[in-house]
Formats: C-alpha cells, structure tokens, sequence
C-alpha cells in the first residue's frame, strides 16, 4: 500500500517551538517521559492518539544546539502530528507501510526546511492497544530495548539517520508486547555522558542501561525513565550537561 501527498512541507510557527507533549491514555499500557535539566541540544519527543485503537510515540535526535533546531522540530512535530494522524486512522491500515510513509515525509521536511543535510535519528513506533502490538522504525537511532519474560532484547536500527538521503527509506518490524513488558528508549546524549572532570572516564553506556532495565521492578513508565535518568546522573557525578539525556518508555500493564 502507497500514500501519496500533495501537500507541502508547512512553515514554522512564529514561537517555532514545538508544542509541549501530553501523553494520552492507554488502555492497559502506561507511557511516559523524563529528560535531565534544561534542553540543550536535539532531542525531541512526542505521542498522540491517531485511531480508537492506536498510540503513535517518537523519539528524535536532531543534530546540533537547541537554538538551532527548534524550526526544524517544529516542523517535524507538525509533519508528526497531522501525517501521522492522516496514516494511522483507518482501521484496516498496514501498519508497516504507514511507518515507512510517515518516516518518509519526517525525513523530506527536515531536509527541505534545513536547506541541506541534518541528522536526524529517530525511533518511532505505533502501539496497538487491542493486539499489544508494536509496529516501529529506527532510523539510525539508540536502540530501543523491550524487556519481557526472555530478558532484554535489542530493537536494533532499520534504516540511515533522517535527514541525510532524500529518498532514503526505513524498513518497519513489528513486535508482540506481553503482560508486563516494557520498551525503553534512550538519546545518546544519555547512552554517551561521562564524567568530563575525569578524562579518562568510560561512557555510561548501552550495557548499564541494559543491566538496570532488567534489574527494575515492575513500575510504572515514568518511574522506570526517572530511574534511568537518575542513575545517569550519579554517574555522571554532577557533569554539567553537554548534550540531552531524554529516557521514554511504554508499558504494558494488561
């Protein structure tokens, strides 16, 4: 299946800031997310209710400092926001080919409203509140981690980073959520910090993001990115922040 648009890449907002997200309900899963401190840099989140049935989440990763990448979110968010809407609304809708299409029209208006190449990470996925489906992409992003019953798996990357390829394209897996898991997403600002007073300090890492989602008790989505969040911050043991450290997560409690 093909979705074909007309429309144009729309212009940012005067305020070009991106509206702040409010995590809609669902129905036996939990959705949250925890950043540290004040934005500094690219990361950017956000969900809506796009059918009955349906929960779209993303998180982004745009290159570069925050005073430079709010028009660029801005737009992305839009584009997120009202193709997103537009493709998940059937209930009959190929949930794969909708991923790939709106990933699709993401990476063009970052491109176009960019004037040029600007990277773009991002995980975005579509969660089914009746099946406990999960349809995602991940392009070029940290991977997503979905810890269930068989321990921590990794939702590696499916396609390049946005924002580089006008016509590069991003393949759209989806995964079964039991009872009681949970999908973890990370920015690599998070994956990434170290202690810079030590220099010879290792980075807080995949792994040890990893060890503490599988050591975490059952909780709720916010108190699980709280917990990454926090952890990061006693390794970090006060480094003022160089780059975001963003944590959302999904659980699915029924």
């Amino acid at each position: 299946m093909r979705f074909l648009f007309r429309s144009r890449v729309p212009k940012p907002a005067l305020t070009v800031e991106p509206v702040p997200t409010v995590f809609p309900r669902i129905e036996g899963a939990d959705i949250a997310a925890v950043f540290a401190g004040k934005r500094v840099a690219g990361d950017f989140y956000d969900s809506l209710r796009v059918s009955p049935e349906r929960v779209l989440f993303g998180l982004l990763d745009l290159a570069g400092r925050r005073e430079d990448t709010r028009s660029v979110l801005t737009v992305a968010q839009e584009i997120f926001r009202d193709f997103g809407k537009e493709l998940f609304s059937r209930p009959d809708v190929n949930e794969s080919d909708a991923m790939a299409e709106l990933c699709h029209r993401i990476n063009r208006s970052i491109l176009e409203i960019s004037s040029g190449v600007r990277s773009c990470p991002a995980f975005i996925a579509c969660y089914h509140e009746r099946f406990g489906t999960l349809g995602y992409t991940n392009a070029g992003h940290t991977p997503g981690l979905l810890r269930d019953s068989t321990g921590v798996t990794e939702l590696a990357s499916t396609g390049l980073p946005l924002g580089l390829f006008s016509h590069a394209t991003c393949d759209a897996p989806i995964v079964g959520l039991e009872k009681g898991a949970a999908l973890l997403l990370v920015s690599r600002g998070l994956v990434e910090c170290g202690a810079d007073h030590d220099k010879s300090a290792e980075e807080f890492g995949l792994e040890r993001v990893k060890k503490l989602l599988l050591a975490a008790p059952p909780s709720r989505a916010q108190a699980l990115c709280l917990s990454i969040v926090n952890a990061v911050g006693e390794f970090s043991d006060g480094t003022p922040l160089r780059d975001d450290r963003t944590a959302l997560a999904l659980v699915r409690t029924l």
